[in-house]
């Protein structure tokens, strides 16, 4: 017989709102997150490797990179709107959880907060020479998990 779903014998599912604090534990050791921001050529999706710092994401990209040129406002202290996505999926359970950033993202380029990036121990996510630093500091953090519901008992 079929469930809810529509689908035999499956679980329905189970969408949970994460608190702001469980987001930032489920982050806490970094990982690979999408940067999501509008570039020269429209919306752009980007993979990174990341670190959370002081409740702020921390990646590296290239000095001249595409990337980094579209997030330089060319204004002094002007920053930069973006999402930024981290998830966790068990496709064979079909269970998981997303988390969205959205805030300012800035060049990392003053000494003492240069100095703070480096001590995160994030690599860039593809090799070579990436030395520009930007932090996300976040306006708002959303979350929500997925899970199946327990089967009715009997």
């Amino acid at each position: 017989m079929a469930d809810e779903t529509g689908i035999r014998g499956a679980v329905a599912a189970i969408t949970e709102l994460l608190e702001e604090a469980e987001c930032l534990r489920l982050i806490a050791a970094g990982g690979v997150g999408r940067i999501g921001y509008t570039g020269r050529f429209g919306p752009t999706i980007l993979p990174v490797n990341f670190a959370l710092q002081d409740q702020a994401i921390v990646f590296r990209t290239g000095q001249d990179s595409p990337m980094g040129e579209d997030l330089r406002t060319g204004i002094a202290d002007a920053e930069y709107k973006v999402a930024f996505e981290v998830d966790e999926i068990i496709p064979a359970t079909r269970e998981g959880w997303s988390i969205l950033i959205q805030g300012s993202a800035h060049h990392v380029d003053s000494g003492p907060e240069l100095a703070e990036a480096r001590q995160s121990g994030v690599q860039a996510w593809a090799g070579g020479e990436k030395d520009l630093f930007i932090r996300i500091v976040p306006d708002r953090i959303t979350g929500r998990r997925v899970r199946r519901a327990d089967p009715p008992a009997g």
